[in-house]
């Protein structure tokens, strides 16, 4: 079973995204930065902020700078100058079809009309990698989708968020270690 080498949380540049929907998986990454002292650098080369921690080997963790659109050309850079396989990375993304409150974490898939997840595919090649999908709820028509993840959470819906990045941390080590099916259950059996 393969160790997570990259975590990449996706999200959108910019002081105007900071607090809106499609940046939840740059909160995350916000979250374990402060609880294990990670210091973000802005790198042009991986067209993105990232630290490299060495605790149970060397991990990368990653907030591309590019728009959400084109998210891949950042994780592809540091995936390849990295020799990292697709398996060994974990994005971390804002969820239509889960409610706040919840996080769920699965292999594979599709994009779902994700843009980040659609962009990471086509860089990679493949969409056998790891997804942190972190619920925001929908807005219950298709066409508000867009405004719907550019914009803040209620106060509640908020809360409800953060409850799954806390819930999400307490499987970090799992994950870390590898040991997908742990975090899992563990993960799935508190939302």
């Amino acid at each position: 079973m393969h160790k997570i080498k990259l975590f990449v949380g996706l999200g959108n540049p910019g002081e105007q995204y900071v607090e809106t929907r499609h940046n939840v998986g740059f909160w995350w990454i916000d979250f374990i930065g402060q609880n294990h002292k990670l210091s973000l650098k802005n790198s042009k080369k991986y067209f993105g902020e990232f630290s490299k921690h060495n605790e149970d080997g060397e991990v990368f963790f990653l907030k591309p700078s590019t728009f959400m659109n084109d998210s891949g050309k950042s994780v592809q850079a540091l995936a390849k100058f990295y020799k990292i396989e697709p398996e060994e990375i974990l994005v971390i993304h804002d969820e239509l079809d889960i409610q706040p409150g919840t996080a769920k974490l699965k292999l594979g898939g599709g994009h779902g009309g994700h843009n980040g997840l659609k962009s990471i595919q086509t860089s990679l090649g493949s969409n056998n990698f790891w997804r942190l999908r972190i619920g925001v709820g929908h807005p219950g028509d298709k066409s508000k989708v867009i405004g719907y993840v550019l914009n803040k959470p209620s106060k509640i819906e908020m809360q409800l968020i953060q409850e799954s990045i806390i819930n999400s941390y307490k499987v970090f080590s799992y994950i870390m270690l590898g040991q997908f099916e742990k975090a899992m259950l563990n993960l799935h059996s508190v939302n």
